[in-house]
């Protein structure tokens, strides 16, 4: 039998899969008696749309707070990109800065600028003494500015986070997530209390970004609709459990969990629970 013969420096670098996150029998707790989410599966594809659908309190945000290391599952495994995600892990605080998130807060600062709220996406690029002054390189400017422009804010850099519209403080923090060149996207209810146009808008800028940096995005919405309209697959998720993955093929809404219902049974049944 023919041996292969490895190099004694084998760049494992190089290894890749097409699944960025992987999520196996996921349960979590916040008080160790009643779990927020249970016996969660999720398999995500490098570069594809992923949208999280459910009411408030179903446990949608906890999944990406579980993505972005902010917690710790109660039992099961969660891999993003071959890592386990835990903020107190340093193989994985080296890699946190290529997950951009975004809070249903927002999360911006009001009372400085548009540029320098941007420019804390960069921040984990300085050094300690450029970090703890703020002192940006001037490559770094051109790049927030660059993004700026990508994002429609091109003019807006020296206006304040508070003086902003709705959609303008969405399109500053996207642009905040992609100065830190992230590889993947976590966005929590983005486009909550937007209108339809604004909303169709910010969803558009991110669907835009993610083919141009090949970004896997994650978004939680609330609106199945507009779920579907832009994701690739979208998890339906009610009382901490995951009941339905369904994506579009042509004109119909695919049930890639179970395999067997139909477009009117899948509407029927996101719709009756929204209303209980």
């Amino acid at each position: 039998m023919k041996q292969i013969q490895m190099t004694k420096n084998p760049s494992f670098s190089l290894i890749s899969t097409n699944k960025i996150i992987q999520l196996n029998d996921i349960w979590t707790s916040y008080d160790s008696k009643i779990f927020a989410l249970e016996g969660i599966n999720m398999s995500i594809d490098r570069g594809a749309n992923y949208a999280i659908v459910g009411q408030s309190g179903s446990g949608k945000s906890t999944l990406l707070k579980l993505m972005n290391g902010m917690m710790i599952p109660s039992k099961g495994t969660i891999k993003i990109d071959y890592v386990t995600p835990n903020m107190n892990d340093k193989k994985f605080k080296k890699m946190m800065h290529t997950i951009g998130y975004i809070p249903q807060s927002l999360g911006l600062i009001k009372n400085i600028t548009v540029l320098d709220n941007i420019l804390i996406g960069a921040l984990p690029r300085l050094n300690k003494l450029q970090s703890l002054f703020k002192q940006f390189p001037e490559s770094e400017i051109k790049e927030a500015k660059r993004i700026m422009e990508l994002v429609g804010l091109d003019g807006k850099e020296n206006r304040k986070a508070y003086m902003l519209s709705g959609g303008e403080k969405r399109r500053v923090v996207i642009a905040r997530a992609l100065m830190q060149k992230p590889t993947i996207l976590l966005a929590d209810e983005i486009v909550s209390e937007l209108d339809h146009v604004t909303a169709h808008e910010i969803m558009d800028l991110i669907a835009d970004a993610q083919k141009r940096m090949n970004l896997t995005a994650i978004m939680v919405h609330h609106d199945i609709q507009l779920a579907l309209e832009y994701a690739n697959r979208v998890a339906v998720i009610k009382d901490g459990q995951k009941i339905l993955e369904i994506g579009v093929e042509g004109d119909s809404i695919v049930d890639f969990q179970t395999g067997d219902m139909t477009n009117e049974e899948i509407m029927e049944m996101y719709y009756d629970d929204s209303k209980k």
